[in-house]
């Protein structure tokens, strides 16, 4: 069994087995005589011995160290420009190593997977003590794959740091494995290395004008598809910017005999009073025991004492002639919006739930105040104590909206599309959007491209600037779209790399440099 695990064993005599803390130590000598050159010349001169200590793996969690008594040999070839040579045993032994091939190659898995701290922190509670620069220093010693041929590929970027630094990684998308991996997202890097692969046929990337470009020079003879999801992203992108544009009409109109449609118009400037807060209660409270003890005849002091409160509350209590003179004072934070209630309530009622985004609006109107006091304000309508006084539930949102149109009708919930029939018989602009994302939904599910250039036609004629701004985009890369339409080749595998590229990038701390991170990916299944 011994020999099966360790087959070198059998070329070993084992003088001596010494136990040490952490350790066992295997002091060993090699059984023939005999040593081979690399000019391949055998010799039994011996030149002299020395003691070679290698590291093996660990058994039953205790690490083994090997001491071998190594002989060198003299070199009867008199031209061989080596004079002397050491032997070398067969799997346990390489030039200049300290680590036997077998751990050697643990280490380098360790180091693939896990990178430096992590792997060293495993690899020690196997019971094999690595440092992170050793781990790393192997993962970079590694050989890259040979790329071979390839005739569908996936290109797209990354980013070492967002807005700032990217890379690009290029997948073969009939095995979904990385090729290769670069700094930076220009198309000119993408045609150099397209024009030493003319077998590529295929190209699947996204909408960037660079990778295009590249892809056009690099290699002409191949069809650039154009990847769905991002076609579908884009357009989820322009669905959004109309819904936004619309989101005055998304609240439903109140049901019942009071509603009326000029209910909007006819709303009162002011909110209903909210409940009485207890601070209000306290202060009608300390101000009519204050009057009550001054008229008595006590002092400030003495009032202070009495209620426990200080002198200056005491001093602010007796001097105001009413209650509403202190509460209004304790409060008056609180009053700087009153003259933008009217605006605030009319905002609310069209759907603008914001605080921030009705603080800017209400700061153009000349409001001075913070947006706290506004938050604070529209607390009232959020719990119920003040509520604007137009009935109804609370209207969609713009992203709820633009789901609701992006999602397939069958996968919809009744009371979601339900509320998106209504909201389409009250808008016609955003019912016409609806039918051209089905559309086009059904063209990309369908593989239907020949249908393209009609559905663009009819998202330019129409009145929804954003949809035709992307049906616009989409004239631009015509052929890759059509045939991103129209092919069954996806850009999914390369998403996915991706994604696992990002985690292995953010596993070594954004600190490794590129020749690592690209060994992982590229070596790391």
């Amino acid at each position: 069994m011994l020999l099966e695990l360790f087959p070198y064993l059998s070329a070993l005599l084992i003088e001596e087995v010494e136990r040490r803390p952490g350790r066992v130590v295997l002091r060993t000598r090699v059984r023939a005589m005999t040593g081979a050159c690399r000019c391949g010349q055998s010799s039994a001169r011996v030149h002299g011995r020395y003691v070679r200590r290698l590291r093996d793996v660990a058994v039953g969690g205790v690490g083994v160290v090997v001491e071998l008594c190594v002989r060198r040999f003299r070199c009867e070839n008199p031209a061989c420009t080596a004079v002397t040579f050491a032997e070398q045993i067969t799997g346990l032994t390489t030039p200049h190593s300290r680590y036997t091939p077998l751990l050697r190659g643990l280490l380098t898995q360790i180091g693939l997977a896990l990178a430096g701290r992590a792997g060293a922190r495993l690899a020690a509670a196997a019971g094999v003590t690595a440092g992170k620069d050793t781990l790393l220093r192997l993962v970079r010693g590694l050989p890259e794959p040979e790329i071979g041929e390839v005739e569908v590929l996936g290109v797209d970027d990354f980013a070492f740091r967002r807005g700032r630094h990217y890379g690009t990684v290029l997948i073969d998308m009939a095995t979904h494995r990385p090729l290769h991996l670069y700094d930076g997202r220009e198309g000119e890097d993408l045609a150099a290395w397209l024009s030493v692969h003319p077998e590529v046929k295929v190209i699947c990337r996204d909408r960037s004008s660079g990778y295009g470009e590249g892809a056009r020079v690099g290699a002409p003879q191949a069809e650039q598809v154009a990847d769905r999801y991002h076609l579908w992203a884009n357009l989820g992108q322009a669905v959004e910017k109309t819904v936004n544009a619309h989101r005055s009409r998304l609240p439903e109109p109140p049901r019942g005999p009071a509603a009326s449609p000029g209910l909007l118009k006819e709303e009162p400037e002011t909110v209903q009073p909210p409940k009485e807060l207890k601070i209000v209660t306290r202060l009608r409270e300390q101000h009519a025991l204050a009057h009550e003890l001054w008229e008595q005849g006590m002092s400030k002091a003495a009032i202070g004492r009495e209620l426990g409160l200080h002198q200056a509350t005491v001093r602010k209590l007796v001097g105001a002639r009413s209650a509403d003179d202190v509460v209004a004072k304790s409060l008056q934070r609180a009053h700087v919006v009153d003259p933008y209630i009217g605006y605030l309530h009319r905002r609310w009622n069209e759907g603008v739930r914001n605080a921030a985004q009705l603080y800017r609006e209400i700061q153009e109107l000349g409001y001075r105040g913070g947006e706290l006091a506004v938050q604070r304000h529209l607390r009232r309508y959020r719990t119920g104590r003040g509520h604007a006084p137009v009935a109804g539930p609370k209207p969609p949102s713009v992203r709820e909206v633009t789901s609701w149109i992006m999602t397939h009708p069958e996968h919809l919930k009744d009371e979601n599309a339900s509320r998106l029939h209504r909201l389409r018989e009250r808008d016609p602009e955003l019912d016409r959007l609806t039918l051209h994302v089905r559309k086009f939904a059904a063209m990309m599910t369908g593989r239907h491209g020949d249908r393209l250039e009609d559905w663009i036609t009819d998202a330019e004629q129409d009145t929804l600037a954003p949809l035709a701004s992307f049906a616009r985009n989409l004239r631009r890369d015509f052929d890759a779209v059509c045939n991103g339409l129209s092919l069954p080749y996806s850009s999914g595998a390369v998403e996915g790399n991706i994604n696992r590229l990002k985690m292995l990038k953010r596993q070594m701390f954004g600190r490794a440099g590129l020749d690592l991170l690209r060994k992982r990916v590229l070596l790391t299944r």
